[in-house]
């Protein structure tokens, strides 16, 4: 069975093996070795002042931003469930909360966001998601926070990268938290997530409030290479496996790149075919259609195919599917899953099938990395150079190549 649901995405065999092995303790020399170097390798990821890991769900990364970061009132964005979830969670926490409603195809605008806070100054955080993955949208999130920040550089900025870390290239500037989780494009089981922390918000953070999820004594510990409670060992292992792999595959630019390529590809090839796309802005994390056989696919594709993807929730429940494009996804089960809904689609009498999809994905796919190369050839030939200073180029920039 092929898993593309967005969340949990499939578990690489050798991050298996890696966590297979023998159970470490986690007050030891040799656990606190491995959790410096997978702090190492979180710093390049996240591109922030500091990471913090905690053994808990994105949900709990989720509650532990907004009650160390805000202390009056939060101002969420509702365009799915996991934007609503922000909300309640600042409910719960005692706070107040004001939400921005929208249509889960449609992201919110910076406009939206700078009225409110200007309405209200007693706004202290804003929560957002990067990607929503309950529709697949894509929120212009480093737009948004540019311009809060332009207004009132006091306001915390809490961005919900579950589906968008490891996906995308995230501009940071004025993100002071982005939370990550280890179920989605870090190819892991869930269970672990992260948090990557500007240096203002550790700053509000300050002695931090509640007790398990009281991000300043993780802080203080895990600049320690230890944790203030019993660390997530195996997930940990794993974690580090997991970007060791990514380092050997290229780096992480290699991976943006081709998540970017896969997902263009996907949209293009079920465009083909005269699917519709959901979100009037999508993420890169996952292809989102709306179709009233939804249903019907989805089940076709998993009896049939062997092709696990997600459904919708609430509303959206029989009405939309999702393929996920987060982690290394070998490009011959993205063919299948193409291949395989053109094939639904005829059985169910609703087109002929011709190999359309598949024919669109690949042109897609390879003709957007031949475009690249020859781009790159242009420029390098344009340049006053020696072959042999050429060369040393090309080399140097090979891992930015698509293979």
């Amino acid at each position: 069975m092929l898993l593309f649901t967005p969340g949990p995405t499939p578990v690489p065999q050798n991050v298996r093996n890696a966590m297979g092995d023998e159970t470490m303790h986690h007050r030891t020399p040799e656990f606190e070795a491995i959790f410096e170097e997978t702090r190492k390798h979180l710093f390049k990821l996240f591109n922030t002042d500091e990471v913090v890991m905690l053994a808990s769900s994105g949900t709990g990364a989720m509650e532990a931003a907004v009650n160390n970061l805000c202390a009056n009132t939060l101002l969420s964005v509702n365009s799915g469930k996991f934007g609503e979830r922000f909300g309640k969670i600042a409910l719960a926490c005692g706070l107040k909360n004001t939400e921005i409603k929208n249509d889960w195809d449609t992201p919110v605008s910076v406009e939206a966001i700078v009225e409110a806070i200007k309405a209200d100054s007693n706004i202290d955080a804003i929560a957002i998601q990067i990607s929503e993955s309950a529709g697949g949208l894509r929120h212009p999130v480093e737009e948004i926070a540019k311009a809060v920040k332009e207004i009132n550089p006091n306001i915390m900025i809490i961005a919900d990268g579950i589906t968008a870390v490891g996906v995308e290239r995230i501009d940071v500037t004025n993100i002071d938290c982005l939370i990550a989780g280890s179920q989605k494009a870090l190819m892991l089981p869930p269970g672990l997530s992260i948090l990557g922390l500007s240096n203002e918000a550790i700053t509000k953070i300050g002695d931090g409030k509640g007790y398990y999820l009281n991000l300043a004594s993780e802080i203080k510990k895990q600049k320690q290479n230890t944790t203030a409670y019993t660390a997530a060992t195996t997930l940990i292992i794993g974690l580090l496996e997991v970007l060791q792999t990514i380092e050997k595959q290229g780096g992480i630019g290699v991976l943006y790149c081709n998540t970017a390529r896969r997902a263009k590809a996907t949209k293009a090839a079920l465009q083909a075919i005269g699917l519709h796309i959901y979100p009037s802005v999508s993420a890169l994390s996952m292809t989102t259609i709306d179709d009233k056989d939804a249903s019907k696919i989805r089940t076709a594709l998993k009896e049939e195919y062997g092709v696990n993807v997600a459904g919708g929730q609430d509303h959206l429940k029989g009405k939309i599917f999702r393929i996920n494009q987060m982690g290394l996804i070998p490009i011959h089960e993205s063919l299948w899953v193409v291949n395989s809904i053109e094939l639904t689609l005829h059985r169910m009498g609703r087109l002929e099938y011709t190999g359309l999809a598949s024919k669109v994905y690949n042109e897609t796919y390879f003709l957007s990395a031949l475009a690249k190369k020859v781009q790159l050839a242009k420029e390098l030939l344009a340049m006053p150079a020696s072959s042999k200073f050429l060369l040393k180029i090309l080399e140097s920039s090979r891992r930015n190549w698509v293979n």
